[in-house]
């Protein structure tokens, strides 16, 4: 394939992701199980989708990276819709044997994956000099970021109604819910920053010279 051919492929991705995003928010936004859930829900993934696109008008992350970023979005949309304790994921849980539905959980391992983007940008920026701290920050970053939201989550149940705080917490009866989350977070991006130093080690190598 031409190179200019791959090149306008790649920059068209981050479009035909935006696209397939509002796609998926305009029919996830027809009928949700619970219209304050739904909101509590995708406000945070609109804000994430904002600041990716502002992002993008500064720097062009590889298409590896938006396609990273994408789980989390199409994931969390989903379950917006139909509130992640009840997203349909019973093959998976019958398959398995599990006792709980574990939707919440796949989609906190994507959140890790934004590890990968953080990594990138860090490199492509020179912001970092060493290759431990340019590989280690991207992890505490999101497990930092995982707590946040976690805090997020409880407030919410506080202050929301009964049905709706709880289905945003989500802990299905599992009092270590939150630590089980965050957990996923972490384990997410030690798989996307593995990835990561596979991909560019080269690069990483040369940033000790």
């Amino acid at each position: 394939m031409p190179t200019h051919v791959s090149t306008q492929a790649a920059g068209r991705l981050p479009l035909l992701l935006l696209a397939a995003y509002l796609l998926l928010f305009a029919v996830c936004a027809i009928s949700p199980y619970d219209r304050a859930v739904w909101w509590a829900e995708n406000i945070p993934i609109l804000l994430l989708v904002a600041l990716v696109a502002w992002l993008h008008r500064f720097h062009r992350f590889s298409g590896l990276s938006y396609f990273f970023m994408a789980f989390l979005v199409v994931l969390h949309t989903i379950g917006g819709h139909y509130t992640f304790e009840r997203v349909p994921f019973g093959l998976v849980t019958e398959w398995f044997g599990f006792a709980r539905n574990h939707y919440d959980r796949m989609a906190h391992f994507t959140v890790g994956f934004y590890a990968y983007p953080i990594a990138e940008l860090l490199l492509a920026k020179r912001l970092v000099r060493h290759p431990g701290i340019l590989l280690s920050y991207p992890l505490f970053t999101i497990l930092a970021v995982a707590a946040c939201y976690e805090i997020f989550e409880w407030r919410y149940a506080l202050t929301a109604e009964a049905d709706a705080g709880s289905a945003v917490l989500g802990s299905q009866g599992d009092i270590w819910d939150a630590q089980k989350d965050m957990l996923a977070d972490g384990m997410g991006a030690v798989f996307a920053t593995l990835v990561f130093w596979w991909m560019n080690r080269r690069q990483l190598a040369a940033l000790r010279d």
